[in-house]
């Protein structure tokens, strides 16, 4: 019963490391990030494929 009793304690304890930790990095301005969001939208995650698109071969080939 009493290694029960010590576990809940070194829990506590470690939790509220971790708690205080998160505290601090707010505090800190750890997760304060302006910039980054506006501009999100403005990068693609793909990059652009070097072969034609399909409907331009099309075009290509009804006007020859």
């Amino acid at each position: 019963m009493s290694v029960i009793i010590v576990l809940v304690i070194i829990g506590v304890i470690v939790a509220g490391g971790f708690l205080g930790a998160f505290i601090w990095a707010v505090k800190s301005g750890q997760y304060d990030d302006t910039y980054s969001p506006a501009i999100r939208m403005l990068f693609d995650d793909t990059h652009p494929v070097d072969e034609p698109v399909e409907w331009q071969e099309e075009e290509k080939s009804e006007t020859n």
